[in-house]
């Protein structure tokens, strides 16, 4: 990765691009996808949009029968039990994928946490890290044999503007010598960005492309767990939780990169970029506002992205990628 290779490329698309917008057109028949997530927020308009598509979409599910509720009147869309903070429970839903399909053509990593109170799941792992960062990594490891078989696979991170918070506290990275819930945040959605980078470099012989990508300022079920009065604190919505924060985008919106990520063909024999408004995003300097775009190079480091995959494959016992 150089700074070269993280510019953008002219898509057709831009910020204020809808899902709709970018899928128009697509024909997904007989690829099969799986999305986590895929029940709410953005997951929710990926997958309906892929399913509009013809694709057949594999939802795992922290909370099972609410995601079949939300899936109900789309065709093609199965659930599969999954906590992406639960080690045994992903390997137990990669087993059932593993039973189901012989490929896989796309795997979106949408489902994730924010601003979350303290919390340590597992072996001790800080939860935001587990569910935003080590549960997709677990996942992916153990689905990518399917992702191999696939011709030219891609996987697709949400990370977020919220990794310029902070490079991997490789000294603490499970906060166990004090706690900032936005901190923790921001060092998630930093190691989400760095596993795109190494996941690349491991599977492009193997035809897997994997990127990264802000979706975009969007009040969803990601906020859940903030209290009204700091969203109303920071601008972003009213006492009623009418969104008034400039800039924020519908969900529709910002499901859009995510989408272009995973089908754009402008994106064919590339990989590794971090991506933002339906294009690949420019290098960002320490002194940069998050809200003014584009991605800290710590974030797309090479060198500390094979770092960063070595700690996670001794954290979680995940299955090795052939290197």
């Amino acid at each position: 990765m150089t700074a070269t290779d993280q510019q953008p490329l002219g898509s057709p698309f831009s910020a204020t691009s809808t899902a709709e917008e970018v899928t128009a057109g697509l024909d997904l028949r007989g690829a099969t996808a799986v999305v986590t997530g895929g029940y709410s927020g953005l997951g929710l308009e990926t997958t309906r949009n892929l399913a509009a598509a013809g694709a057949r979409v594999i939802v795992p599910a922290r909370r099972p029968d609410s995601a079949r509720t939300a899936l109900a009147d789309l065709a093609g869309c199965e659930v599969v039990p999954t906590d992406l903070t639960d080690p045994a429970s992903v390997r137990a839903a990669a087993a059932r994928i593993h039973d189901s399909v012989d490929r896989l053509d796309l795997l979106m990593a949408i489902a994730g946490v924010m601003a979350t109170p303290e919390r340590h799941v597992g072996p001790g792992w800080e939860s935001q890290l587990a569910a935003n960062h080590l549960g997709h990594f677990t996942l992916t490891c153990e689905l990518y044999p399917l992702l191999a078989a696939a011709d030219g696979a891609r996987v697709v991170v949400n990370s977020s503007a919220g990794h310029t918070l902070t490079d991997i506290r490789w000294h603490d990275p499970h906060f166990r010598t004090g706690y900032d819930k936005w901190l923790a945040y921001g060092q998630a959605k930093t190691a989400n960005a760095l596993f795109a980078v190494h996941l690349d470099a491991l599977g492009r012989n193997d035809g897997v492309r994997a990127f990264a990508l802000h979706p975009g300022k969007i009040i969803t079920g990601l906020q859940r767990e903030m209290p009204l009065q700091e969203q109303i604190d920071r601008g972003w919505v009213d006492e009623h939780g009418n969104v008034i924060g400039a800039d924020f985008k519908t969900p529709s919106q910002g499901a859009a990169t995510g989408l272009w990520a995973a089908t754009s063909p402008l994106l064919d024999g590339r990989g590794a970029r971090y991506l933002e408004d339906c294009d690949i995003a420019t290098i960002s300097t320490p002194d940069q506002h998050m809200d003014e775009g584009g991605v800290r190079e710590y974030a797309i480091d090479p060198d500390s992205a094979a770092r960063l995959w070595d700690l996670s494959l001794a954290t979680t016992g995940a299955t090795p990628i052939p290197r």
